[in-house]
């Protein structure tokens, strides 16, 4: 038996509005779950980004409690020819790129942050080979 894909990452931020305008707005990732005061959920390509109120999770009743602090890290992957159009775009969001790497085979990523300062980063396919 095999994995297939992780169909969901999970981020826990403190304000959800200034969340869902950062990854909708500006990332320009569609929305497609929502209820107010706990979670926003994003589609980005085959996998989902969800974004939970830690408060509101931590008192779930009816799934088990899930929660975290602290910042988290996650990569989107776009097509390499795109790579330098989404630095443009960050660059005009006025989001700083913290760091650019070059790994093996003349792949790129670049890392920066949300508004909850989890670690972000956009990386060209075929980085693990």
């Amino acid at each position: 038996m095999e994995f297939r894909q992780i169909k969901e990452t999970c981020l826990y931020v403190q304000d959800l509005a200034r969340t869902t305008r950062f990854y909708a707005d500006t990332l320009g990732l569609p929305i497609i779950g929502e209820v107010p005061d706990r979670h926003v959920f994003f589609r980005a390509g085959s996998s989902v980004l969800l974004c939970f109120n830690a408060q509101k999770t931590r008192e779930s009743k009816d799934l088990p409690p899930h929660f975290g602090e602290g910042q988290l890290h996650l990569a989107f992957e776009c097509e390499a020819e795109d790579y330098a159009r989404w630095k443009d775009k960050l660059r005009q969001a006025n989001l700083a790129i913290e760091h650019e790497q070059t790994w093996p085979h003349g792949r790129k990523s670049c890392y920066f942050r949300d508004p909850d300062h989890h670690l972000l980063e956009i990386i060209m396919p075929d980085i693990w080979g």
